[in-house]
């Protein structure tokens, strides 16, 4: 008995000692310096690209290093190479390939790339995605705007205007010179915006490079940064209203970063953006990346119409399904009493500013052109032409959109108030000229008025 406690006693300080001797083997938790790790099924290209834009450009590195493109290791060639015979094919990046002090810049690593990645790019990964963006509005700007807006189709702004405003977030058309984009189209990541390879859009307009974060197309900013000012102030409106109140109050409390096609109202976050209300799924409704589904009304139209019969852009589609959509989404968080008592104010101010403001202006505008006492020659160059294009160009939205997302004083003070006094201006104008026979006095010296009549891909409209 006395034998079998002596060894348990050793086996116990024999255990005791190991544990020790292991404690004090263990390696101390020292910090170590993050590298990026080449993974082994890289091409030595991939590689070089990576290396040399550590050096030269290291923002571009490090937003890629953090990417989930860098998890699932996508590389730079692989949005970025090019066929030989590209038309976007940068000839000034092959010159890189002849640096004497960059041990990467050999023509051992020489590639074909383009620096314009396109959405046909994006479709060899993101298929239905970007088959619901080539339907929708946003990939079609371009083309819409060339049909409904008169800065554009009568030449009233230049070149520089349109390529420093209008097509910044529109698009353009992105055309070479000397091997490498056109300054005058380039850089641009309009939604709109016709590539090289002809086709339409640019994934980067949300999805910024070279992260591609779900989390920052998600949020209300990226939409912002085109969706703003005195025409189309969805930003504004969405931080009036309620919703934005409650974005602003629990935002850093979202999870922006749930797999796409899961982000869940009321768990992942509790009040809406653009991005949960128009392109998110929830309930039935299913993630698109057409922004144009879900819209029951086309509220930026001078007339509002349903989406099938915008003129510039029939959609393709029943607004009734679309609205049924939304309101799928809207119950996620609201009683159908409520959703129903909102559209039904919505249609109500549609039916208001059609038939109260902008039915009697443009009959009157039209009896102007018949008596020709408005010159039809160009548009801008007369006060009542302005007027007439500020009532739906810009309060005439305000009016519609706020009431579309619930910011009041944008549907009334920036709104209807503002049409009424544009109305009142409009008529009374137009009765004087009327009654005394007399013609608008025109802008001789207008400024600017020097662009081009002829859209940028020529003619007829780009096809898909």
């Amino acid at each position: 008995m006395k034998n079998k406690a002596v060894i348990w006693m050793l086996m116990v300080g024999l255990l005791l000692a190991g544990v020790v001797s292991a404690r004090a083997q263990k390696p101390v938790n020292t910090p170590k310096v993050k590298e990026f790790r080449i993974e082994r099924s890289m091409s030595k290209q991939a590689v070089a690209c990576i290396e040399c834009h550590k050096q030269v450009s290291p923002g571009i590195f490090v937003d890629w290093s953090m990417s989930r493109h860098a998890n699932a290791n996508i590389t730079c060639l692989d949005c970025h190479q090019a066929d030989p015979a590209d038309p976007g094919v940068s000839a000034t990046h092959f010159k890189q390939y002849e640096l004497a002090n960059n041990k990467w810049g050999t023509s051992e690593y020489r590639v074909p790339v383009a620096a314009v990645v396109s959405p046909k790019t994006c479709s060899r990964c993101h298929p239905d995605e970007v088959k619901q963006y080539d339907l929708s509005k946003h990939a079609n700007t371009l083309e819409i705007i060339w049909k409904i807006d008169l800065w554009l189709k009568d030449g009233m702004n230049n070149d520089t205007e349109r390529a420093s405003g209008c097509y910044y977030c529109h698009g353009t058309v992105v055309k070479m010179k000397d091997g490498k984009p056109d300054p005058m189209t380039w850089p641009n990541v309009g939604v709109g915006r016709i590539n090289p390879d002809g086709s339409k859009g640019s994934c980067t307009s949300c999805h910024t490079r070279h992260r591609f974060s779900i989390m920052d197309a998600r949020k209300p900013e990226a939409c912002g940064s085109c969706h703003l000012g005195p025409d189309h102030p969805q930003i504004e409106i969405y931080t009036e209203s309620k919703h934005g109140d409650i974005y602003a109050a629990f935002g850093s409390q979202y999870n922006w970063k749930a797999a796409p096609g899961t982000w869940t109202p009321g768990v992942d976050y509790r009040g809406p953006t653009c991005a949960s209300c128009h392109m998110s799924g929830a309930g039935t409704t299913l993630t698109t990346h057409d922004v144009t589904e879900r819209l029951s009304w086309e509220l930026q139209a001078p007339l509002t119409v349903r989406p099938s019969e915008f003129a510039a852009f029939p959609a393709k589609n029943n607004w009734e399904v679309e609205r049924h959509k939304m309101k799928e989404i809207c119950v996620q968080c609201h009683s159908l009493e409520w959703v129903d008592g909102h559209y039904n104010k919505l249609d109500a101010v549609v039916h208001d500013y059609n038939e109260i403001y902008f039915k009697p202006v443009k009959k009157v505008m039209d009896e102007l052109y018949a008596k020709q006492l408005l010159d039809k020659t160009k548009y801008f160059d007369e006060k009542l032409e302005f007027e007439f294009y500020e009532l739906w160009h810009h309060e005439g939205r305000r009016a519609r959109m706020g009431a579309a997302m619930m910011a009041p004083d944008y549907t009334w003070w920036h709104g209807f108030y503002e049409l009424k006094k544009r109305f009142c201006a409009i008529m009374e104008d137009a009765q004087d000229m009327i009654k005394h026979n007399k013609k608008a006095y025109r802008y001789p010296d207008f400024p600017g008025a020097t662009g081009s009549t002829t859209p940028p891909w020529g003619a007829p409209p780009p096809k898909k």
